[in-house]
């Protein structure tokens, strides 16, 4: 049999798998980022401090821990060429670990109490085994400057446990989870030297060597404790959590980190709680993207005039990911556009405007796959099918600057286990490096 994936496209795809393995969390990916990007030239600058660049100059600003904004200074006059947009988000539907989480059954079972964040599809989560990771706050010099520490448990923790079918026998026809009451995950057994409370908080101090006392708060999530793998016949299928969208994340991470000099400025955007509907200060519903442009601007001795300019000059692709046509159900998807796994990055397109898409920024992007030796496909809900949305509309309405939303094909978005093919996310990649390098 003819080899389907090439070691190119194997590589790139394994280096994805590493990245969500070590991105359990929007807290984790951006460290990641971080970590990828400094080696690569990129400096860290802070929103309180006055900033200086220089043409070429490679730098990346942060908020809240969980986004983030890297970008290369543009070689030519940012009011005549403008700002390339790459945008995407770090977090994936979970489940967020609530204060005072700890419930015990009946003096037996310890259990977490938790809140659905975004849209997962809950019976996903049942039977596995789970970790913990998010982000610990500790007590610091002053109230308003405390310590931040990443926690992610080295082994599974919890499981959220099925209820057997002699128990629901009609299991199989059908059943509506309760979020409050079925998705609650099993932490321990209640033994004599087991802790009558503090449980989470005690294991919290053991693992960062502080005192219990020292831990003010929270952000932790349910993550998938089995990594991710290739799937398939000829291996072409890359099964793992969180596709949706540290698939793109890591695209534009590689390919901003690559990227030739560009007479425009080139941004890599990536946003947080797009899940949950971005209205947080490191969304895309914020001003960051908007006061950090403005800011690349005014450090170049710009005034505002130039900015509004810029604004005209530039062009934003939303990156989120896209529905594949799913084997099983063929008719929940439009007659003419059905994109397939392995088939190219994904055109998103809407009437209604949950995509951003329209026929020139459409045209634009052919031509970019065209350039790039990529293929490309068309997505567009059916008729009677609502569909989703994505940072790009919300984007548009601070930004008014042409854009476009695009994806790489999967099947079981906001499944704890999605599936993507393997060669669509070089393609991604290489379409992405186009944009940032073609003037």
């Amino acid at each position: 049999m003819k080899n389907y994936i090439n070691v190119t496209e194997r590589n790139f795809a394994q280096a994805l798998l590493d990245f969500i393995e070590e991105s359990p969390s929007a807290f984790h990916a951006v460290e990641r980022i971080k970590q990828f990007l400094v080696p690569q030239g990129f400096r860290e600058l802070s929103m309180n401090e006055k900033w200086s660049l220089t043409s070429g100059g490679k730098f990346f600003v942060t908020r809240n821990n969980s986004a983030l904004i890297a970008f290369i200074v543009g070689q030519g006059e940012p009011e005549q060429h403008g700002f390339r947009l790459l945008a995407a988000h770090t977090d994936s539907p979970s489940f967020r670990v609530k204060t005072l989480p700890e419930i015990s059954v009946e003096g037996h079972y310890l259990k977490l109490n938790v809140e659905t964040y975004g849209g997962p599809i809950l019976n996903t989560w049942l039977d596995r085994p789970l970790s913990l990771a998010g982000r610990i706050i500790l007590r610091g010099e002053s109230p308003f400057s405390p310590q931040i520490k990443l926690f992610h448990s080295d082994r599974p923790l919890l499981v959220i446990p099925n209820l057997a079918i002699h128990m629901n026998r009609k299991v199989n026809e059908g059943l509506e989870l309760n979020k409050q009451k079925d998705m609650l995950p099993l932490l321990a057994q209640i033994t004599e030297g087991l802790e009558k409370g503090g449980v989470l908080i005690n294991l919290l101090a053991e693992t960062l060597n502080c005192l219990p006392e020292d831990i003010l708060d929270f952000d932790l999530f349910l993550c998938e404790s089995e990594k991710g793998c290739f799937v398939g016949l000829q291996q072409e299928f890359i099964s793992s959590s969180r596709l949706d969208d540290l698939a793109m994340i890591h695209a534009g991470m590689y390919a901003i980190t690559q990227a030739k000099p560009s007479l425009a400025t080139q941004v890599l955007v990536c946003f947080d709680h797009e899940e949950c509907g971005s209205t947080s200060r490191q969304g895309a519903a914020s001003p960051l993207l908007y006061h950090v442009l403005e800011r690349i601007m005014l450090a170049q001795k710009k005034d505002r005039e130039n900015y509004f300019q810029a604004l005209e000059h530039s062009f934003l692709i939303s990156a989120d990911m896209a529905h594949a046509l799913h084997p099983n159900s063929s008719e929940k998807h439009d007659p003419t556009n059905r994109p397939i796994l392995n088939g190219g990055p994904v055109i998103k397109l809407s009437a209604n405007q949950n995509y951003t898409t329209d026929a020139e920024s459409s045209a634009i992007v052919t031509a970019l796959c065209q350039l790039a030796n990529v293929p490309v496909q068309t997505f567009v809900n059916r008729s009677d099918e609502r569909g989703g949305s994505t940072i790009g509309p919300i984007s548009s309405t601070h930004l008014d600057i042409r854009s476009v939303d695009i994806g790489n094909p999967i099947l079981g978005m906001h499944s704890l286990r999605e599936l993507g093919g393997v060669k669509d996310h070089l393609a991604m990649a290489n379409l992405i490096s186009a944009f940032f390098e073609t003037d």
